[in-house]
């Protein structure tokens, strides 16, 4: 792990990186939206994990599931949460320096969990296969984890320099 202030902060410099690409991630998506690409609703996913509590994991398709109260807030704050535990990981995995290709083939790696995890509990199938059109859907998604992926390396080489 890299020193701030010289002490080791694995956390607060995961916190950053996972942020940071997200951060990233998100721009990329905004982009993607305002040329008319659909990318993944937050409030879905807060939506999803709020009916865990419920006892209810498997939704057909989640649009269709009852809301939950503040799903949009807790959909964004576990979008993000789950931005740095990805980077905490890939720290763990590849030390104080990582490379821009680990973060790539890393960030690359995370599209397995909304493809073997998310995407069929929230009725899309495995791998986007039950969208209109699968194969543009999981281009979308290798490319959107690859930008998250370069935003980590991003985040950790911004650290670098100005900490």
């Amino acid at each position: 792990m890299m020193e701030l202030n010289g002490v080791m902060q694995p956390m607060v410099v995961a916190t950053a990186v996972g942020a940071g690409a997200t951060v990233l991630m998100d721009a990329w998506c905004w982009w993607l939206r305002r040329r008319g690409i659909a990318t993944l609703d937050y409030a879905m996913l807060g939506r999803w994990c709020g009916h865990w509590l419920k006892g209810r994991w498997f939704h057909a398709p989640i649009q269709k599931s009852p809301a939950i109260r503040a799903e949009k807030w807790l959909g964004w704050l576990l979008h993000y949460l789950t931005g740095v535990v990805f980077a905490a990981l890939w720290l763990a995995r590849c030390g104080p320096w990582p490379s821009v290709v680990s973060a790539l083939v890393f960030g690359v790696a995370t599209v397995l969990l909304p493809w073997l995890v998310m995407q069929p509990a929230l009725g899309a199938g495995l791998a986007a296969s039950r969208t209109a059109r699968p194969w543009q859907s999981r281009g979308i998604s290798l490319a959107t984890h690859a930008v998250f992926g370069l935003g980590m390396w991003g985040a950790v080489w911004l650290l670098q320099v100005f900490a």
